[in-house]
C-alpha cells in the first residue's frame, strides 16, 4: 500500500516515515522545506535502507494539489503533519497559521473525498484542549477556547475532519499528541528546527551545546509545584509507532467509528525546571537558564490520560523522559561534529 505522508520531512514525520517502512508500507513524502532539511532524506535512507520517493511541493497551492493526486491516484491512505506548529508564532503571524494549518487541510480533503474510500490520520494536538479542568486530559475533556492560533487551528481542523467525513468515504483518526521530543536512537534523524527554535527540548540541546548562550524560562510563577508550566513530554519514536498502529486500524477497517479520536502521552507531567535538570543529568552539561516573564498563549499544565490509545490501540509509551533527552542529546551532538 502506498502512504502519502506530507511533512514527511520534519520532526515527527521523519521518523514516521521510518515506522511505516518498517512495517512494509510504501511511502511518498510532501513537503515544502519550509522548516527541514533535503538531508532528512539521507537519515531516512540510512535507517531504512530505502530511497524514499519525496516531492517538493506546497500544499497552499491548490493546482499543485490537485496535479500531485492526478499523478499519484494510487494512494490508500494519508498521514497528514504538514502545518506551523509554534504558539508563540502563532500569536505574532495568526494569518500565516489560518492559511497555511486550514487552507491545506481542505485541498488535501477535497482530493480525498473523490476516491471510493480513503484513511486520513490527522497530526492534532492536545492545546485542542485549552487549559483543561482536569488532569490527567482524557479524550471527553471539553474543549476549550483555544489560548493561540495554533490551538484553534487544531480545533478547526478537527471540526472540518469530523464534517467531512459524515458525506464522504473518508475515515478518520484524530492524533492529540503532547510535546514529541527526542530523537531516532541511530541519531540519523531528529529534531531541526531552522533558525531560533520554537520549542524547549531543541533550544536546551542548542544551549547545552554553546549555541544559545542561556535558556529562557516563560515563567516561574504558575500554579505548579516549582511555578514553571507542566507538559506531558513524549519520545518521537514511541508517537510515530502510534501513527502507523492507527493506520493500520483504518486500512483494517477495525474503527469503530467515521472518526475517532485519541490523545498520545506519556501519562506524565513533568515541569520545564524537572526538564532541564534531567537534561543535566543525561548530558552531564550545566545549562545556563533565565526567569522572563510568561509567552502568551501558554497554559500553565496538560498531561494525558492515555487509557483509550492503550486499550483501544494497542499502544503504549515506552520511553522514559530521559530516553528522550539522551537521544535529542545525542542528536544535537551528531549534527554539530
Amino acid at each position: 500500500m502506498k502512504i502519502l505522508v506530507t511533512g514527511g520531512l520534519g520532526f515527527i514525520g521523519s521518523h514516521t516515515v521510518v515506522e511505516l517502512q518498517n512495517q512494509g508500507f510504501e511511502v511518498i513524502i510532501i513537503d515544502n522545506l519550509s522548516n527541514t532539511s533535503l538531508n532528512v532524506l539521507d537519515g531516512i535512507a540510512n535507517i531504512s535502507g530505502i530511497n524514499t520517493a519525496f516531492e517538493k511541493l506546497d500544499l497552499r497551492y491548490k493546482e499543485k494539489v490537485q496535479d500531485f493526486f492526478k499523478r499519484h491516484c494510487d494512494i490508500s491512505g494519508v498521514i497528514h503533519f504538514a502545518a506551523s506548529k509554534a504558539v508563540g508564532e502563532s500569536v505574532e503571524n495568526p494569518l500565516l497559521y489560518y492559511e497555511n494549518n486550514i487552507n491545506t487541510l481542505v485541498y488535501l480533503l477535497q482530493e480525498l473525498q473523490q476516491k471510493t474510500e480513503a484513511s486520513f490520520i490527522f497530526s492534532s494536538s492536545c492545546t485542542v484542549y485549552g487549559q483543561a479542568e482536569k488532569m490527567p486530559i482524557t479524550e471527553d475533556a471539553s474543549i476549550q477556547i483555544a489560548m493561540s492560533p495554533y490551538g484553534n487551528t487544531k480545533q478547526i481542523g478537527e471540526e472540518i475532519i469530523t464534517d467531512v467525513t459524515k458525506v464522504t468515504n473518508i475515515n478518520a483518526i484524530l492524533l492529540r499528541y503532547f510535546n514529541p521530543i527526542g530523537a531516532h536512537p541511530t541519531a540519523e534523524i531528529g529534531e531541526l528546527p531552522i533558525g531560533v527554535p520554537q520549542n524547549l527540548v531543541p533550544f536546551i540541546t542548542q544551549t547545552g551545546f554553546g549555541l544559545r548562550k542561556e535558556l529562557s524560562v516563560y515563567g516561574d510563577d504558575y500554579p505548579t509545584p516549582d511555578g514553571t508550566c507542566i507538559r506531558d513530554y513524549i519520545h518521537v519514536v514511541d508517537l510515530a509507532k502510534a501513527h502507523v498502529v492507527a493506520l493500520q486500524r483504518l486500512l483494517n477497517k477495525k474503527n469503530e467509528a467515521k472518526v475517532e479520536t485519541f490523545n498520545l502521552g506519556t501519562g506524565t507531567g513533568s515541569s520545564v525546571l524537572e526538564v532541564i535538570t534531567t537534561f543535566e543529568k543525561v548530558s552531564g552539561q550545566k545549562l545556563p537558564y533565565k526567569i522572563v516573564a510568561r509567552r502568551e498563549g501558554d497554559i500553565t499544565s496538560a498531561y494525558a490520560n492515555t487509557d483509550k490509545a492503550n486499550a483501544v490501540l494497542g499502544w503504549k509509551a515506552k520511553s522514559t523522559l530521559e530516553d528522550a533527552l539522551t537521544s535529542a542529546w545525542k542528536w544535537e551532538q551528531k549534527i554539530r561534529s
